[in-house]
């Protein structure tokens, strides 16, 4: 067969060695961008050389953008069609039937599993995708083709409404692609059976990176008051219920959420122990501390924080504050999860704000987990960046 004829993108003397060592970027000041690179259509396949002119791989390219490429394979006559995408699609979906026995997960997660800019999600036999690059949106329709093959969803959503389309000039969109959707959707997760909205929720709908550390928090929860701030569609506050917390409050801005979290109390046979609260997070740390209520788990899990890298400053006191808040009100003994998914916070960062906070909030204690996201959202062996999600379970003295 004959190799697909590419743009040729040339690299600066000496900027290919990080692409060599297995790192899937290349940055704008890297490339040689003149005339003919400026020329090349954003989102468009092309061959990347070095500046001896020897072949690097097929990436996707956009001369306007910091990323200016994304590696989609080191073998440069790789055919960069419908078929190459349903091929990494079935692997990516191949490995999460393999690691959960429930269809409820994150199927593709980017660059972790070759598909840059590309998430799917999956509750059952409906799927949600978002396209955060031009070169992905512009191959939805193989995209929903190999999805069709691969899963047979009966509906799909495209939440192409996150931040990082403006960085490639993509408009924002929410809407059905496929079939059709009724309110609220059922997932399960750790036993527990949740409600999500992904076409008009947050995100995607449901936040699964959690799930592992939901599953280690609940099991420190049977017999103790939990409380669960940010909590959005009660993903830590009823799986503590069913771990047999004493009680649980979920806390949320989000009366709609709180629905969610509502209808999974009584879903999962926990109404009785479970209360929602609607209330600014920050505002109802305040009070309880004030009034001297004090909780066995305390749950933190805020959006984030540190949306870019002029924000880290100002981000950074707030997890500190968050953490000293959730402190005062955690009992002697009892458990405060705290976690960020600000990519730009890195774990050091993170990890000193919390310590910073429970000295502010003249409490002590021992770090009993420090994760990450779980296993349907794999890292990047050489992309340290795509491990955006901190959790810390701290029992305090």
């Amino acid at each position: 067969m004959t190799a697909p004829r590419y743009p040729t993108i040339r690299l600066h003397p000496g900027r290919h060695k990080r692409l060599l060592h297995g790192h899937p970027w290349v940055y704008s000041n890297e490339v040689q961008m003149d005339a003919a690179a400026k020329a090349v259509p954003a989102g468009s396949p092309v061959r990347l050389v070095d500046a001896g002119g020897t072949a690097l791989g097929v990436a996707t390219f956009s001369p306007h953008t910091l990323i200016a490429a994304r590696l989609l394979s080191a073998d440069s006559d790789t055919a960069i069609d419908g078929a190459f995408l349903a091929g990494r699609l079935r692997r990516a979906a191949d490995l999460r039937a393999r690691l959960y026995d429930r269809p409820y997960y994150r199927v593709v997660h980017a660059e972790a599993d070759g598909l840059p800019g590309l998430i799917v999600d999956r509750y059952g036999d409906v799927v949600t995708v978002q396209a955060n690059s031009v070169f992905m949106d512009a191959r939805l329709p193989d995209i929903l083709a190999a999805l069709d093959e691969t899963l047979a969803p009966a509906a799909v959503i495209l939440r192409n409404d996150g931040s990082q389309r403006a960085l490639e000039g993509l408009a924002e969109e929410t809407r059905l692609a496929k079939g059709a959707i009724d309110g609220p959707i059922r997932l399960e997760e750790n036993g527990g059976v949740f409600f999500a909205d992904p076409l008009g929720g947050q995100k995607t709908g449901w936040f699964y990176d959690q799930r592992d550390n939901r599953a280690f928090i609940a099991s420190l929860a049977k017999g103790r008051r939990a409380i669960d701030f940010f909590s959005y569609n009660g993903g830590f506050a009823v799986q503590c219920a069913l771990a047999g917390a004493e009680s649980v409050v979920a806390v949320d801005r989000s009366q709609p959420a709180l629905a969610n979290a509502a209808r999974a109390a009584e879903a999962n046979g926990v109404a009785a122990r479970f209360e929602a609260r609607r209330a600014d997070a920050f505002d109802e740390l305040e009070r309880l501390a004030a009034a001297g209520e004090r909780f066995g788990v305390v749950v933190a899990d805020p959006p984030a924080f540190v949306k870019s890298k002029k924000d880290l400053a100002v981000g950074c006191r707030a997890y500190r504050k968050m953490t000293k808040l959730a402190a005062r009100i955690t009992e002697p003994g009892g458990f405060l999860l705290a976690a960020s998914c600000s990519h730009n916070v890195d774990p050091p960062t993170f990890a000193e704000q919390v310590a910073r906070g429970l000295t502010d909030a003249g409490r002590t204690g021992r770090v009993l987990r420090v994760a990450g996201a779980g296993p349907d959202h794999p890292l990047h062996p050489h992309l340290p960046e795509s491990a955006y999600l901190k959790a810390m379970v701290i029992q305090l003295d």
